[in-house]
């Protein structure tokens, strides 16, 4: 009786030892499952976030090559709505919580928040503003050539304000940017289908290359207040970061319109539009609003990614807006060109390998 009693007993453990190990295994199996849910759901967020940032650039360099074309001519409005679309942000706002986190917000006080903003946001005006002298000045495909440096000075100031490595991918994505752009200053005469002279084609490079520069500082020293200042970088503060320098870079643009008498020419700039009154309403309207769009995926990357992979990212327009140029702007695609168009093409891929080899590293020790 006392044997059957044991054998009983021991049967139902290895049943219960079953269910236990039937039931650990569906576990594992639904937490597998909802992982790869989550992973699929971060990666159609992060395409999207792509699209947005790739569309929103393209559309709104081709879009301010189009208002210079047509009869604008204000170099300070052409910067005004590269910030002054931000209000369409602000909406985004309620579709994500505010993160709370007391200790971040003692440590980022409002008088280093609002110095943050304002100075981020004049950096971001005078950025802008260099980006209108070379779009005004240059063709289409030579300004987006150029605008790949930013790369080579995203890695030179990564290096020394955000500890970034330099390899034998990095050194060669420099070179090569560089000689693209070498090619393309030596190759002025040929290139100018602006029809401006000489000096200004100069200023135009100039500018351009500059701008690249500062904007790769911007995000660099962005990066850094995150890291030193605010102390973290969730959506909500990167956003505020967004909407509020670009109310800064807004105010300060519209200073600049005033004080340089510009704003007295818009009337007859409006008046005097080739395709008329409501195309350049129009055009303008959808610079602002393309820049926004770009903003929203810009500021997407960052979250769900970081800061240098937005960067990287924002390059990819690269090869696809001198080919719209030639189609919508009839800019010369001559063998220079093209070779500048392959070296960058090049450096750009070494820079993306670069940024794959670390993210593999850094998984493979996690």
């Amino acid at each position: 009786m006392e044997n059957n009693q044991e054998l009983e007993l021991q049967i139902r453990g290895e049943g219960d030892e079953v269910l236990r190990s039937e039931n650990n295994s569906n576990d594992t199996i639904r937490l597998q499952q909802l992982s790869k849910n989550k992973n699929y759901k971060k990666w159609f967020r992060v395409s999207l976030y792509i699209v947005f940032l790739l569309v929103g650039q393209s559309s709104a360099t081709l879009l301010g090559r189009l208002y210079y074309d047509k009869g604008g001519n204000s170099k300070w409005m052409a910067t005004l709505v590269q910030s002054a679309g931000f209000p369409i942000l602000i909406p985004i706002l309620f579709f994500f919580p505010r993160s709370s986190n007391s200790t971040s917000k003692r440590e980022a006080s409002i008088l280093s928040l609002l110095l943050l903003y304002i100075f981020f946001g004049i950096l971001l005006a005078g950025d802008n503003l260099m980006y209108s002298y070379g779009l005004l000045y240059l063709p289409v495909s030579t300004y987006s050539l150029l605008c790949a440096t930013q790369l080579a000075f995203n890695a030179i100031f990564s290096f020394f304000l955000n500890s970034q490595k330099f390899t034998a991918l990095i050194f060669n994505s420099l070179f090569l940017l560089t000689i693209s752009a070498s090619l393309l200053a030596v190759h002025s005469d040929s290139d100018n289908t602006t029809n401006v002279s000489k000096l200004k084609y100069i200023i135009g490079f100039l500018c351009t290359v500059g701008a690249s520069a500062i904007y790769s500082l911007y995000l660099s020293l962005l990066e850094l207040s995150f890291e030193k200042v605010i102390k973290r970088e969730t959506f909500d503060v990167v956003l505020d970061m967004q909407i509020y320098s670009s109310f800064v870079a807004s105010c300060a643009c519209v200073v600049g319109l005033f004080a340089s008498g510009e704003s007295k020419t818009l009337r007859e700039e409006y008046k005097g539009y080739e395709q008329g009154k409501v195309s350049y309403v129009m055009t303008l309207l959808w610079i602002a609003i393309s820049w926004q769009i770009s903003s929203v995926g810009l500021l997407g990357l960052i979250f769900e990614v970081s800061s240098l992979f937005s960067n990287v990212i924002s390059t990819v327009a690269l090869p696809a807006v001198p080919v719209l140029a030639v189609i919508f702007f009839h800019d010369k695609m001559d063998g220079v060109k093209v070779i500048a168009l392959l070296l960058a093409i090049w450096g750009f891929l070494s820079y993306i390998y670069q940024h794959y080899l670390e993210e593999k590293k850094s998984k493979s020790r996690t």
